[in-house]
């Protein structure tokens, strides 16, 4: 902050006070205009104040608003309120589906049950009338090398 070849101490160095100085008040004058290109602004403008002076410096642009962000043409409210509506209608169509599977499934194992039925029962029935009917539909007993066939003799 000091220089080192200095010696002095902060306490002695000496305090300038700057009184600021009062600018008389502006005259409104018309300012004379400085032609310009219409389309072409000059990299350094100059303007001649009215009391005679010219300051010189670089043009500035006039701030121009940012653009309005352009709104979607549908809201977004309407936008998920029909998301919700096809999904809603998603879940319908699957638990319509989901019955119909169910409804499908229990019909074809009814159908195994009783296909299952009708042949055990239909091999039941093979084993009843074919034990009968090859014997000539009566008991035989084997005695003593004779055959009894219900109330008749034969040796």
């Amino acid at each position: 902050m000091y220089p080192e070849h200095t010696p002095h101490v902060p306490a002695q160095r000496a305090v300038e006070v700057h009184q600021p100085t009062p600018l008389p008040p502006a005259v409104p004058v018309a300012a004379p205009v400085v032609p310009v290109q219409p389309n072409a602004v000059p990299a350094v403008a100059s303007i001649v104040l009215p009391d005679g002076r010219v300051v010189t410096g670089y043009a500035i642009e006039p701030t121009r608003p940012e653009p309005v962000a352009a709104k979607p043409a549908v809201s977004r409210t309407a936008v998920n309120v029909a998301l919700g509506g096809a999904g809603f209608l998603a879940v319908c169509g699957g638990l319509v589906l989901l019955t119909s599977f169910i409804a499908a499934l229990t019909a074809f194992i009814t159908q195994l049950i009783i296909l299952a039925a009708v042949v055990f029962g239909g091999w039941i029935a093979a084993q009843i009338f074919s034990a009968s009917g090859h014997r000539g539909g009566g008991t035989t007993v084997n005695i003593r090398k004779a055959v009894i066939k219900r109330n008749h003799f034969r040796s």
